[in-house]
């Protein structure tokens, strides 16, 4: 039994959403999935549901912020047999011609933090995204009227980064935005050889000069809202 989700494998579904707030894990689990989702997993706050959407077998879990922490659930939700792993959250944005709530598929993730190239054993690495997720994630965000932007996103180890020139930086390399896990995300789908995906909705937009503006609280809402039925959809596909 892994230490920190404490299931039995069969307990998840091998398509799992991977949201950061455990309130959201329990809000897909109610407002989303199918009637009927079961807890299973409580551990520190790590909230996890199995149930299903439209039928199919499907389970929610809480990662937590940053690389460390949700590299521990990425890594334990694979021994306990997921095969698709799917982060849905928010992201901060600096993309050309990006607005707030628009839709971000991380192709690939620049590790701005280090942990996801310690856990790869190599110095430079990049960590994609599988394909056939991103493709089906783009073809149904369009088709539900989403601003979609597809490509590279930074993985950071710091919220409150203190260095105001890094999104410039990131920006110049054609970077969509930031946020702090799908690099680790990648990383351990790389190495355990499954599936995985990051689809975000981009809640703050961020400027040059480190300036930041924040989505209001029913724009963000409807954004996730879309969003999440968008990842349910890619989770279940066959």
């Amino acid at each position: 039994m892994p230490i920190h989700l404490r299931a039995e494998p069969g307990d998840y579904a091998p398509a799992v959403l991977c949201p950061g707030d455990p309130r959201r894990a329990t809000y897909i689990a109610e407002s989303i999935l199918d009637p009927g989702a079961a807890l299973v997993n409580d551990e520190r706050g790590l909230l996890g549901y199995t149930g299903t959407f439209a039928g199919t077998p499907i389970s929610v879990q809480t990662t937590g912020m940053g690389c460390a922490g949700s590299g521990i659930v990425f890594e334990e939700l694979v021994m306990l047999g997921a095969t698709r792993l799917v982060r849905v959250g928010t992201c901060g944005g600096f993309g050309e011609g990006m607005s707030m709530g628009d839709v971000v598929v991380a192709l690939s993730a620049s590790a701005d933090d280090q942990t996801p190239l310690r856990y790869a054993a190599m110095p430079g690495f990049a960590p994609t995204a599988s394909w056939k997720l991103v493709e089906t994630a783009v073809r149904l965000s369009e088709d539900l009227g989403s601003r979609v932007h597809v490509g590279s996103v930074v993985t950071s180890g710091l919220f409150y980064d203190p260095d105001e020139q890094s999104f410039g930086r990131w920006k110049r390399l054609g970077h969509l935005g930031v946020e702090m896990e799908a690099a680790m995300l990648y990383a351990i789908a790389a190495v355990k050889r499954v599936e995985a995906l990051a689809i975000m909705t981009v809640s703050d937009m961020l400027g040059d000069d480190g300036s930041t503006v924040r989505i209001t609280d029913a724009e963000l809402k409807a954004g996730v809202d879309r969003m999440m039925r968008v990842a349910c959809q890619v989770a279940t596909a066959g």
